[in-house]
């Protein structure tokens, strides 16, 4: 189990990868056909030269690998600028209170509010709590339904756990097997905002990392309820 949503380590990770992967290839490929077409003429026959249509043809291939080259270098540049933009834009949200699927903060005292979304052909529904180090530390029964869950930070004993970072998991049960188990919906503070891998990533208060684009539900905090 993780705390972090997948979408920001693996994604972005794999995506940032085969971006720089294909570039350096192009690029590899670019100075590699240079080399080649300079040394065929540096040690070309006099008695029988390069033909002129040849040598015509492997310029103009030359000519499309540099410009390809200096397209992705532009995309790239554009694409960061974007992402820059994007950041700016949500500089607004530092402060506010982001839903999405996260470890929430519990401060000892104040309620979450837990979002969970089980399977409709569930006939059982479980919370199970986890803390930072991913011990199971309560586990509460739901009823079928999307209707948000306020915790108030009671363990397995009935009582109150330390302040933490908390995860919650929701199993949907159908015969007493679970058909679907996943990372609820919480409310955290954003604190900061970044540029990760050309995405907007947002930081919570719970030190974890979303991305932007996986929010479901911005509010003040002062008037959340």
């Amino acid at each position: 189990m993780t705390t972090e949503i997948s979408g920001l380590g693996t994604t972005s990770a794999l995506s940032s990868s085969a971006t720089q992967t294909a570039t350096s290839a192009l690029s590899s490929d670019f100075e590699t056909f240079l080399t080649l077409m300079t040394t065929q003429a540096k040690y070309q026959d006099p008695l029988e030269p390069m033909d002129s249509s040849d040598y015509t043809a492997q310029l103009a291939q030359f000519s499309a690998v540099e410009q390809q080259v200096l397209t992705n270098d532009t995309l790239a540049s554009m694409l960061t600028q974007l992402s820059l933009t994007n950041m700016s834009q949500l500089t607004g949200w530092v402060g506010k209170e982001v839903r999405a699927q996260a470890a929430a903060h519990f401060d000892g005292s104040t309620p979450i509010s837990v979002s969970p979304n089980p399977a409709a052909v569930a006939d059982e529904v479980q919370l199970v709590i986890y803390d930072d180090t991913e011990a199971e530390v309560g586990r509460i029964e739901l009823p079928v339904s999307a209707e948000p869950y306020m915790w108030n930070g009671e363990g397995t004993d009935g009582e109150t756990l330390p302040d933490g970072n908390y995860t919650f998991v929701v199993e949907s049960y159908s015969d007493d097997e679970v058909i679907l188990s996943e990372i609820a919906e919480v409310y955290g503070v954003v604190e900061e905002t970044q540029n990760v891998d050309g995405q907007v990533a947002l930081i919570l208060q719970s030190g974890t990392a979303i991305l932007a684009s996986s929010v479901t539900a911005l509010r003040d905090p002062d008037t959340a309820s």
